[in-house]
């Protein structure tokens, strides 16, 4: 038999006992809840900012070969000054 806690008969008791203790905690102390719901969201920021981070490789990968890029070509913030000799800079596009 290969099926997990979760999908088991007991697991679904505890799955509906963590539910009814959750329902019976949150409606009895609500008012608790509400004044801590400000500091909760401002600590949610952080923690999406670590485990979203988890995905990709982070800021240094990234950074790196757009720095790169543009120490090749000489361009600063998008602007080339090899560009600005031939008339076709950025201000004059606007």
């Amino acid at each position: 038999m290969n099926s997990t806690f979760w999908s088991s008969p007991r697991g679904f008791v505890a799955l509906l006992f963590i539910a009814s203790i959750s329902y019976f905690l949150l409606m009895e102390h609500r008012q608790h809840l509400y004044e801590w719901l400000p500091y909760l969201i401002i600590l949610l920021c952080p923690l999406m900012h670590l485990f979203m981070h988890h995905g990709h490789s982070g800021h240094k990968e990234g950074a790196g070969k757009s720095k790169t890029t543009e120490q090749e070509s000489g361009a600063v913030n998008g602007f080339d000054p090899a560009d600005s000799h031939s008339g076709n800079s950025q201000r004059d596009n606007h």
